[in-house]
């Protein structure tokens, strides 16, 4: 696979938020005994076998794999593996269908599915699945820090004044605080595959003033500046 972000070539980790991110075919044996692994399939369809169960897996299947499990996978399958770097203790593994699962709705009437989380046995981060439809959301920033992987859709990310294309296959990392504002300037719905950490939920976002951007985002605190 091809690294896209590598936490271990772009110097200290939290530059990175912890997250290696990798693009590319997914057969053959795999194993990490120093990262926790969330991989979402891409293209084409094959099988997985880990933990002494074998899935099929297609377009929209998610899979976890706790640092240290060994795991394998073959057929023309693609995917976007995100190594989580000094996870959170987590053991076992989770393969879960993202296009059976419901949405959640966030800020300017955009959705989101849950793929890895602390509740499919994922400690340290939350992968999700965005649904931008066309527009611009208002500049805002969370407290999480993210990676982000382009599946459908174009359109821009701004930052400080200044704009930079997204299109399928487009990698970004957003760090913790960073206020940005991504748009959907095309005429159909964007999708972006999105991995977080620490886990929560990827409706929680603040106005650069630190206003919660959606009901039910908790409040910042001095302990939470």
């Amino acid at each position: 696979m091809r690294y896209a972000i590598d936490a271990r070539a772009d110097g200290p980790r939290f530059r990175t938020g912890g997250f290696s991110q990798r693009v590319g075919p997914l057969a053959g044996d795999h194993r990490d005994d120093d990262a926790d692994e969330v991989v979402y399939v891409v293209e084409g369809s094959g099988r997985v076998a880990v933990g002494g169960e074998v899935h099929d897996v297609r377009p929209g299947v998610a899979v976890f794999v706790a640092r240290g499990t060994a795991w394998s996978a073959e057929g023309d399958v693609r995917g976007v593996s995100v190594l989580v770097h000094e996870p959170e203790p987590s053991t076992g593994h989770a393969v879960l269908d993202l296009t059976l699962l419901e949405k959640g709705t966030a800020t300017a009437g955009r959705e989101f599915v849950l793929g890895a989380t602390p509740e499919a046995g994922c400690a340290s981060v939350t992968q999700f699945i965005g649904l931008i439809p066309p527009g611009r959301a208002p500049e805002h920033f969370h407290t999480y820090d993210e990676v982000i992987y382009v599946l459908e859709g174009e359109g821009v990310l701004e930052i400080d004044g200044e704009q930079a294309p997204l299109r399928p296959g487009t990698c970004v990392h957003l760090p913790a605080r960073l206020v940005h504002c991504l748009a959907n300037t095309g005429s159909s719905e964007m999708r972006l595959l999105g991995v977080f950490r620490p886990a929560g939920s990827p409706a929680e976002a603040y106005y650069p003033d630190g206003t919660p951007a959606y009901p039910g985002t908790p409040q910042l605190t001095t302990a939470n500046p």
